[in-house]
């Protein structure tokens, strides 16, 4: 009986080794089939990668379609301001050559009226010999260019002027919401001209005084000027009630002036401001 059951237990044992054996086969075989099927994968996937790449190529070399120009302002950098006529006048230097730029959707006070001159000095003191960038827009009726200037900070000359109250948004050429808002916030802060309870629009100042003028019958003789009276510095109040100039700027009359002392040529004194020499402290 004993003998027996070593007989079976060995046979047992031979079909488990055999069974195990076979499995073990069938693992291997199955495994192989595997790592065919991932490395045949592998193969499709690189193919595949390799004609993708050759799609970007051709898209990244393919030309960028940008804006047609007519579309953006005219610009150009590294014009030097090399002139100040008033405060919405300036004359650039370009390939050495002068350019009479007008500002664009901008205008400042006559040089006669109140503020003109600060304007002027507004302009020159953050322009006046520095590189700018100009933005072109148009030419108006005298042929002059008419554009944006775009100061070395990178703010434009022409909302500076107008959110310092040195200048009106000029509307009947202008449309622009940031003039518009510079000019609203001038008027609320009560900057610059606006600080004047009823100031004159230079274009309504303008327009009186072509009527004044074409109804003067005889016509008025012109002052003339002297010579070199375009070099020669003199000094004025600037008050509607003054008629003069002066040589001398320790002069009495002068010192009694309580708007502001305006320094300016001879022959500006005389043309612009209509001006006589004052002989009270004159040295001539």
């Amino acid at each position: 009986m004993r003998e027996l059951t070593l007989h079976l237990l060995s046979a047992l044992m031979l079909i488990t080794t055999l069974s195990c054996q076979s499995d073990r086969k069938d693992a291997q075989e199955q495994f192989r089939d595997r790592q065919q099927a991932i490395l045949e994968r592998e193969k499709g996937e690189d193919t595949e990668q390799a004609i993708g790449g050759e799609e970007i190529a051709v898209i990244k070399d393919s030309p960028v379609v940008e804006e047609p120009l007519s579309q953006q302002p005219a610009s150009t950098a590294g014009d030097k301001v090399v002139g100040v006529k008033d405060g919405d006048t300036v004359v650039l230097l370009r390939n050495g050559e002068e350019l009479t730029v007008r500002l664009f959707g901008v205008d400042t006070p006559e040089k006669a009226q109140a503020y003109g001159q600060r304007a002027k000095q507004f302009t020159s003191d953050l322009a006046f010999g520095k590189q700018v960038r100009l933005l072109v827009h148009n030419k108006d009726r005298y042929g002059r260019t008419v554009g944006t200037i775009i100061l070395p900070n990178g703010k434009s000359l022409n909302e500076e002027l107008i959110k310092n109250g040195y200048a009106w948004h000029y509307k009947a050429y202008s449309n622009d919401k940031n003039l518009a808002n510079a000019e609203a916030d001038a008027r609320r802060f009560k900057r610059g001209l606006w600080q004047d309870p009823n100031p004159v629009a230079p274009w309504d100042y303008r327009k009186e005084k072509r009527s004044k003028s074409n109804a003067l019958e005889p016509a008025v003789a012109v002052t003339p000027v002297p010579k070199g009276a375009t070099k020669r510095t003199v000094y004025l109040c600037d008050s509607s009630g003054s008629a003069v100039y002066h040589v001398d700027k320790s002069c009495s009359v002068l010192k009694r002036c309580k708007a502001e002392v305006l320094t300016v040529t001879e022959a500006a004194a005389i043309r612009e401001f209509g001006r006589r020499l004052d002989k009270t402290c004159s040295k001539q």
